[in-house]
């Protein structure tokens, strides 16, 4: 996208996060904005941080094929047009393959992956109607590595990745529409708090989960948000986030066959560590 002056923009998942970091720099470069969300008094807070930018929230499960075309439906009433779409929504998952049901794997994955599809599906056609128009899929370091504890979210966001560089290459012949995947590493937003629990997950587990994500979720949303405008302004086809991102997508291009067990090795010595400071300092 050569130009965000005047754009309007869709961003799923814009209550809190990288959604709402996204939606206050848009809004400084010009864009005119479509906000969506299960949370409706986070997507007004976000409305609030915007000023007096063209904005408009709406109440959205991603989830629901019907809710996102009725969705695209309403922006087009609303605005009369499309040019940037940013499918950012995304729930997470605490425990193993055994301790989630599968209940629990449906809702991630029609969240995390069918949230995106849904996206793309009824917002292509405004889109189409655009001379520069862009699509942003957020995926994840996880969509470059499974590591353990994360079979659902590792199944969403490698089928993100997936479809996004498909979608990408179908759409090139057009060169009207760009496509971006977007990597992030550890951001510091609500996800891991508002996670659910798989059934057999163990409650004290729980804490210690978040201890571990609050450690490695140091970036802030609000760098994730400017080096994400910075690859729709580049029209970069892949845009990773954090120093461990490109730490994983450098191990993942050099040892595709063990770079998930070598990071899962160090996931396990890191948890270690992370264990005997805590002992250490319950004792003091």
């Amino acid at each position: 996208m050569r130009d965000i002056r005047g754009a309007v923009a869709v961003i799923t998942g814009a209550a809190s996060g990288i959604g709402r970091a996204l939606a206050i720099d848009l809004a400084k470069l010009g864009a005119e904005l479509a906000l969506a969300d299960v949370n409706t008094a986070g997507l007004e807070e976000t409305r609030k941080l915007l000023g007096d930018a063209v904005a408009r929230t709406y109440t959205v499960d991603v989830a629901k094929a019907s809710a996102v075309e009725d969705f695209a439906r309403r922006v087009q009433h609303d605005f009369g047009r499309a040019s940037l779409l940013v499918n950012n929504a995304g729930v997470a998952l605490l425990g193993t393959f055994e301790e989630v049901a599968l209940a629990d794997m449906e809702w991630l994955i029609q969240i995390n992956f069918w949230g995106v599809v849904y996206g793309c599906k009824f917002f292509l056609p405004l889109l189409q109607r655009e001379p520069d128009a862009h699509i942003v899929n957020v995926s994840s370091i996880f969509g470059l590595i499974g590591p353990p504890g994360q079979t659902a979210y590792a199944s969403a966001k490698f089928a993100v990745r997936g479809f996004t560089e498909s979608l990408r290459e179908e759409l090139r012949a057009t060169g009207a529409i760009k496509v971006t995947s977007v990597h992030p590493a550890g951001i510091a937003t609500p996800i891991a708090e508002k996670a659910r629990a798989g059934r057999g997950y163990k409650s004290e587990a729980r804490e210690l989960a978040l201890e571990h994500f609050k450690n490695v979720a140091v970036i802030k949303p609000e760098e994730a948000a400017r080096v994400i405008v910075k690859g729709i302004l580049g029209n970069k086809t892949r845009v990773l986030i954090g120093a461990d991102a490109y730490r994983i997508d450098r191990i993942q291009r050099l040892f595709p066959a063990r770079a998930s067990a070598m990071f899962a090795d160090w996931l396990a010595k890191r948890a270690g560590a992370e264990e005997a400071r805590r002992v250490a300092k319950a004792g003091k």
